[in-house]
């Protein structure tokens, strides 16, 4: 087995001796599944996709409309009034 050296904040050093003696693990043991736990996680997780990746075919497919729309304060004067 390999080994690697981390350095960790004291409170999370606490934490991990806390955790190690209620599970009755060695610090290495537990170390070892919590990023076993978190690499398994990352790759089954759905990837991140920006809303201009899913809507990018629709992006600049208008044309008209006012040029200063997000910059000229006349535009939002009356929006969210009934």
């Amino acid at each position: 087995m390999n080994t690697l050296t981390i350095k960790i904040p004291p409170q999370l050093e606490a934490e991990i001796l806390q955790a190690s003696a209620q599970e009755h693990l060695s610090k290495s043991e537990l170390v070892r599944r919590a990023l076993d736990f978190y690499l398994r996680q990352r790759k089954s997780a759905t990837p991140f996709v920006s809303a201009l990746d899913q809507a990018g075919d629709l992006v600049g497919c208008f044309a008209g409309g006012p040029t200063d729309l997000s910059s000229n304060p006349d535009h939002l004067a009356s929006f969210g009034r009934v």
